[in-house]
Order: structure tokens, then C-alpha cells, then sequence
């Protein structure tokens, strides 16, 4: 193998691009996403081709020496987001598989065939990297509790956008949206913590300001999951006594997701308030 695609982590890298690519390319052709669930299944296929790519180039120019003061240990930094791309591309295999997978759907199939190939590539380019113990924020109790808030805040958001999507526009209480807006916020907030984080120059310019702010984060979030999760539960249960839905099955089964997703973060945001005293 010639080319920045050389040696075993360069063989690895090529084969997470193509198959997470085949699968995103097979469903952009047969036409527009409607479904959130397929928009969040796009995402991460893009995702996980840019990753790789990436890391790929900037290990082949060499650009990483050059980025050694601005970003952290780059053997974390990879692991990382290895790591990240092997959650999320499962995610997204596993969704893709319940929503859309049926036996007469070949191409659905072949995506579904294709992704998980692509996920068992990424688990084990992650295991490799992790046989080195590399250090590192997104390696780290904190980076780890991080990303997974963010990445179980995109599940919410999905289910949740799919509900609002089912449901009829006279239905959808303002409880529910209040909890959709939330979830985002705390996003968004919580992606920033993670880029502060990761960039060593404002770790140095930030050290105290930026761990007071995660505290104060971290109390806030706690407070308002802890308020959407009531608030979804009250509103999003109560409107099957006289709703019906085209798919009542499926809206029950994004709500649920919803629920205990919302219910997981708020832990995660316990155990990362605990963990900033």
C-alpha cells in the first residue's frame, strides 16, 4: 500500500473510509432524507469518513509536529476520536437496522451490511490504539463522560425530532419543545467545553476560569435535564390518551428513547459535577 494509506494504521484508515462512504453515497443517490433517524445515520457516515481522512493527511504532512502547541497528545487525540467514530458509526448501524431494514430492501441491506463491516474496522483500529495507553483529555474520566453527553444529547435530539415529525402540528405542547431546546443548549455548551479542552493554549490562559465555568455548567445542566426530564414525561405520555398516531408503536418508542436518554444524561452531568470538585 503506497501513499499516506501505508502500514497497518493507514490499511485501517482506508478501509473506515470506504465502507463508512458506500453506505452514505447508496442513500444520498435514491434521494432526500426525511427521517431524522436517516439524517443522523448521513451524519455519522460523514463523519466518519472525515475523521480518518483527516488524521490521515495531517499525519502524512507531518502537520501534527507543527499543531504540538495548540492541540494535546496527538496519540490521545486519535485514540479519541477513534473511539467516537467506533460509538457513533454502532449507533448509527443499530438504527439504521431497526428503522429502515426490511427483507425485500437490498440496498437497505447492503448499507446495513456495509456499516457494520465499517464499525468492526473502527473497533479495531480502537483497540489497537488503545494497546499504546495513550494519554490525553478525550482519553481521560472527563473527556470520556464529555462525549458521551454529547453523543447521548444527538440520540435525544433524533428521537426527539422524529416524535416531533410524527405528530401532528396541533400536538406538540410547549413542555416538549421547552425540553427540545434544552437538550440542544446543553449541547452546544458541552461541544465548547470539549474544544476548550482540547486546545492547550487556552487551557493555560483558562485553567482556573475554565474549571470554575464546568462547574457552573455542570449544576445548570443538572437542574434543567432534571426539569425536561419531568416535563417530558408529563407531556409526552399524557397525549397517547388522545392522539393517535399514523405509527403509534414507533412515536411510543421515540418517546422511551427520549426518556431514558435524558434520564442517562443527567447522570453523566451527576458523576461530571462530582468529578469537577
Amino acid at each position: 500500500m503506497c501513499g499516506p494509506f501505508k502500514g497497518c494504521q493507514g490499511i485501517l484508515r482506508l478501509l473506515e473510509i470506504i465502507f463508512s462512504a458506500i453506505p452514505f453515497f447508496i442513500v444520498i443517490f435514491r434521494g432526500r432524507m426525511v427521517s431524522p433517524w436517516g439524517v443522523w445515520c448521513q451524519f455519522v457516515w460523514v463523519f466518519c469518513i472525515i475523521v480518518p481522512l483527516v488524521l490521515t493527511v495531517v499525519e502524512a504532512r507531518m502537520l501534527h509536529i507543527l499543531l504540538a502547541a495548540f492541540l494535546p497528545d496527538w496519540a490521545g487525540l486519535t485514540c479519541g476520536l477513534t473511539t467516537l467514530c467506533a460509538v457513533m458509526i454502532a449507533s448509527a448501524t443499530i438504527i439504521f437496522a431497526v428503522v429502515f431494514l426490511c427483507l425485500s430492501c437490498l440496498l437497505n441491506i447492503l448499507c446495513f451490511v456495509l456499516s457494520l463491516v465499517a464499525t468492526v474496522v473502527f473497533l479495531i483500529d480502537c483497540v489497537n490504539q488503545k494497546k499504546t495507553f495513550p494519554s490525553g483529555y478525550l482519553c481521560g474520566r472527563r473527556g470520556v463522560l464529555r462525549t458521551a453527553e454529547a453523543f447521548t444529547a444527538c440520540i435525544i435530539l433524533s428521537a426527539g425530532a422524529d416524535h416531533f415529525v410524527m405528530a401532528s402540528w396541533s400536538f406538540r405542547p410547549f413542555g416538549l419543545i421547552c425540553c427540545m431546546i434544552v437538550f440542544g443548549v446543553c449541547l452546544l455548551v458541552t461541544v465548547l467545553i470539549i474544544l476548550l479542552n482540547l486546545l492547550k493554549l487556552l487551557q493555560c490562559l483558562l485553567s482556573f476560569g475554565l474549571n470554575a465555568m464546568e462547574i457552573v455548567f455542570n449544576i445548570v445542566a443538572v437542574l434543567l435535564y432534571l426539569a425536561a426530564v419531568i416535563l417530558w414525561c408529563v407531556f409526552g405520555y399524557k397525549r397517547y390518551q388522545y392522539n393517535p398516531y399514523m405509527c403509534l408503536e414507533c412515536s411510543f418508542a421515540n418517546v422511551n428513547t427520549v426518556t431514558v436518554g435524558a434520564i442517562l444524561n443527567l447522570v453523566f452531568y451527576v458523576l461530571d459535577l462530582v468529578l469537577s470538585f
